[in-house]
């Protein structure tokens, strides 16, 4: 990964220039690996931020900047996994190397997901995207809600799930833009990937998560009927 802005590699993952040489920022294998971490995820806002505004610009279509948008939030979250004791806020973390990636910051620590998915612009490439969409997205629903039926409700169980559920709607272009079922799962969405993979729905949540889950699907089948 590429360094820009005032620090780089140099500054973060090995040593520090002075007028005496190279002074080392660590003195054993431990710390080598937290600086090494440190200039990991520096490296990984620097370019989310860089995609993101390219992508407002029109410098990259909407397939590639998927691609690349969905691999490094999965980047982010596995490797700020491993960090929390040290980097327990990352946004504290911008602001001391005095990072302006407020792009970076909206897609990795709030979203968690694609532009082109939370708003819906990445064009269909399937041949029949709407009987597809249907299909899969019957399939979510029902796999989301047996999964919390079963007790599955923990962030890194659901989570995947709902992401899936988003998708699958986005391929049945005679949704509205503004599909209340979808707005509801992202909203869940959002709101459970800024907790720890291994965060537990507590019984209310869970409860209340279903109930959505259950009248989303009863409005979707409806939708469909009336089409």
């Amino acid at each position: 990964m590429s360094f820009v802005g005032g620090v780089g590699p140099a500054t973060l993952a090995g040593s520090a220039s002075s007028g005496n040489g190279d002074i080392k920022l660590y003195t054993n294998k431990k710390e080598q690996a937290l600086y090494e971490s440190y200039a990991d995820l520096y490296a990984i806002i620097k370019t989310t931020e860089k995609l993101e505004r390219a992508f407002v610009r029109d410098a990259i279509d909407a397939g590639r900047y998927e691609e690349a948008c969905g691999k490094l939030i999965g980047q982010f979250k596995v490797l700020w996994a491993s960090m929390k004791d040290t980097v327990p806020n990352v946004e504290s973390f911008m602001s001391d190397y005095n990072m302006q990636c407020p792009m970076a910051a909206t897609r990795l620590l709030h979203s968690g997901i694609p532009a082109t998915v939370e708003h819906r612009t990445k064009p269909s490439l399937t041949s029949d995207p709407e009987a597809l969409g249907v299909a899969e997205t019957v399939e979510h629903f029902i796999t989301a809600m047996d999964s919390l039926k079963l007790n599955l409700a923990a962030v890194d169980q659901i989570c995947p799930i709902l992401l899936n559920l988003i998708n699958s709607m986005d391929k049945i272009k005679s949704l509205p833009a503004d599909f209340g079922p979808r707005a509801k799962v992202m909203s869940w969405y959002k709101k459970l990937y800024q907790k720890p993979a291994n965060y537990e729905l507590p019984e209310d949540d869970v409860r209340q998560l279903m109930y959505e889950l259950e009248a989303s699907y009863n409005t979707f089948l409806a939708t469909l009927r009336k089409k």
